[in-house]
């Protein structure tokens, strides 16, 4: 099959550089509307070539690596695609996505979100093997065609992804919680630094705690501005119950209860227990 990817930053060019690994994959093309990520894309030979997005209507898979708002203006752009082709989101935000798609394309397209990433962008952010052994969340595929579906298990177990299934509503519930408000949480780590009057000094003491919870604030503002635009309701949920779980701590620091500190803190090791 061909395929198609609109959108050639991290998600896209890792994408493709996996993609071409695999035997039933003929050709791999890439669009952005981003004249050096078309530039880059070629200079590291992500993809075959590049195309218009008009003639990505013309390929067998068309792969949406792009700003979710961009997903939601793209789909409305891909109702003349060939009858039986593939339509796959790659979005951190399904709910708005799914609500959006064209009547007329709905059974081609399918939602879907591979967890993975890095706080990088760009074509040269683009990594070798960047979804293998992760999961990718598929949603309400009930509503895709058959085919299509087909398809996208297809691809998704080449890359050696783990699938999950869930309703688009839940999909973002649960993102909010352990992809959306950590970003939201490390942007305001950093910018809670870069207020202080002293930063410079403090940040010559930043060792391994601070930079892993800050690495996330390098991660693009276009990209997670429309994420955190598209499933505000769930990030704000779940920025409350950390304010709650935060203020707990915070108060028991300031009654110098350490008993309650320290068990507060074994609670939180045992995350680790599910994770790990």
């Amino acid at each position: 099959m061909n395929v198609a990817i609109i959108g050639l930053g991290l998600m896209g060019g890792s994408l493709a550089k996996s993609l071409k690994k695999l035997d039933f994959i003929e050709s791999v093309v890439g669009s952005d509307h981003n004249e050096i990520h078309q530039k880059e894309a070629m200079e590291l030979a992500l993809v075959d070539k590049i195309v218009a997005f008009s003639e990505v209507k013309d390929y067998d898979v068309i792969f949406l690596a792009i700003p979710v708002d961009g997903v939601i203006s793209a789909l409305k752009n891909l109702i003349d695609i060939k009858e039986n082709a593939t339509i796959i989101d790659l979005g951190s935000t399904k709910a708005k996505i799914v609500d959006s798609v064209p009547l007329e394309i709905r059974k081609n397209f399918v939602a879907a979100h591979p967890m993975t990433g890095t706080e990088n962008f760009g074509p040269r952010a683009a990594v070798d093997d960047l979804y293998d052994d992760k999961v990718v969340v598929l949603c309400d595929l009930e509503n895709s065609g058959e085919a299509q579906v087909k398809i996208a298990k297809k691809i998704f177990k080449a890359l050696n992804m783990k699938k999950h299934f869930m309703s688009a509503s839940q999909h973002d519930r649960h993102a909010a919680f352990i992809s959306h408000m950590p970003h939201a949480i490390s942007y305001s780590l950093a910018n809670t630094v870069m207020h202080q009057e002293n930063k410079h000094n403090i940040l010559a003491l930043a060792a391994g705690g601070f930079r892993s919870m800050s690495r996330l604030a390098k991660s693009s503002a276009n990209m997670w501005e429309d994420i955190f635009r598209q499933n505000k309701t769930n990030l704000l949920e779940a920025i409350e119950l950390f304010e709650i779980e935060l203020n707990l701590l915070k108060k028991n620091i300031e009654n110098e209860e350490w008993d309650k500190v320290h068990k507060y803190i074994e609670a939180g090791n045992r995350l680790h227990d599910i994770l790990d």
